[in-house]
């Protein structure tokens, strides 16, 4: 007879055992020979070596499924037991997967496209990864899952969501309220990202133990973010300065994605985005990464498609426009 003792610290043991026990009924039906037990926050095994081996290989699948993405479905739980499939393909699910990070009542949240899938695996090889593309192409969302995932993991301590304060295209006037109140509509994006993956009493308490953090891009200024994954959306609105500024906060354990819409910039017409900037010069430094998102990564309604590529040409003919006045006015001066 053998004996192992199994901790399942790095997880949340309800999300192993299942509600009333049962995933953890299925695994004791998968192991009839084996006498299992639970102990708070451990498993225990007893039974023959080779089944005590296999059935500690198997729940070390189940645990490693649960420290990625947060929730495992029964159907899921009995896959990787080997009901369904072999290990190797359910080693394989695990390694590839495109689900990024399970949400309340296991909502799934996934990279829905390829662009959306080549920022996660940017994101894991790179410490800095710009994302820039049209509006509805899910950079914000699919950052905040990214930087949601690497918190439960433990591969951070701590999420910051930061935007610049910036007015699209109209004036708000004076805004009621404390500080936050007056912040938070041009922060309400990020909100509403991470309202779809974690649970809002979980959410809460990150908040009010700054665990997660969403300030405007100003407040950054004189800090270092380390050991924390940082997200500057809506960058196209930052300034030369103002970017720099952020790239700069980054600590030595820390990850940052950077979003934005070189369309929609709204800064003000004696100012310049920095965002083009930096996504010129840093380009070739290895361990920042680029993604550039198109139309066909567009996830909202199918008319943002449309409306993105009528914008697209409109703006082509206002440029070929412009040049042929600018050439107009040149003959005019050469004569």
């Amino acid at each position: 007879m053998t004996e192992a003792i199994i901790n399942l610290e790095t997880v949340n043991p309800i999300e192993f055992f299942g509600i009333n026990n049962s995933k953890f009924e299925i695994l004791k039906r998968k192991y009839p020979l084996l006498k299992i037990l639970s102990r708070g926050t451990q498993i225990k095994l007893s039974g023959q070596p080779d089944e005590v081996a296999g059935a500690q290989t198997k729940i070390a699948q189940v645990i490693k499924y649960l420290e990625r993405n947060g929730h495992l479905s029964e159907t899921y739980f009995s896959k990787i037991l080997g009901d369904e499939d072999s290990p190797e393909m359910v080693a394989e699910d695990l390694s590839n997967s495109d689900i990024l990070v399970f949400g309340p009542n296991g909502k799934v949240i996934r990279a829905k496209t390829q662009n959306q899938k080549l920022m996660a695996q940017a994101s894991e090889k790179n410490d800095v990864l710009f994302a820039i593309g049209p509006a509805g192409t899910g950079k914000t969302y699919t950052a905040v899952a990214l930087a949601v995932r690497a918190l439960k993991n433990k591969a951070v301590r701590k999420i910051i969501l930061t935007r610049p304060a910036v007015e699209a295209g109209e004036s708000l006037g004076f805004l009621p309220g404390d500080l936050k109140e007056k912040i938070d509509p041009y922060l309400r994006p990020l909100y509403d990202a991470l309202d779809d993956m974690i649970p809002s009493d979980k959410l809460s308490y990150y908040m009010a133990n700054r665990i997660i953090e969403i300030a405007p891009l100003a407040y950054m200024r004189g800090r270092t973010l380390d050991n924390a994954f940082i997200i500057l959306d809506e960058a196209q609105n930052a300034t030369d300065l103002q970017l720099k500024m952020f790239l700069t906060r980054i600590g030595s354990s820390a990850k940052a994605i950077i979003t934005g819409d070189l369309t929609q910039i709204d800064l003000p017409k004696n100012q310049k985005s920095g965002l083009i900037k930096a996504a010129n010069i840093l380009k070739n430094i290895d361990g920042i990464a680029q993604i550039t998102l198109d139309e066909s990564d567009v996830v909202r309604h199918r008319l943002v498609k449309m409306i993105i590529r009528a914008y697209e040409s409109e703006q082509v003919k206002e440029e070929q426009h412009e040049e042929k006045n600018r050439a107009a006015y040149k003959n005019i001066q050469g004569t």
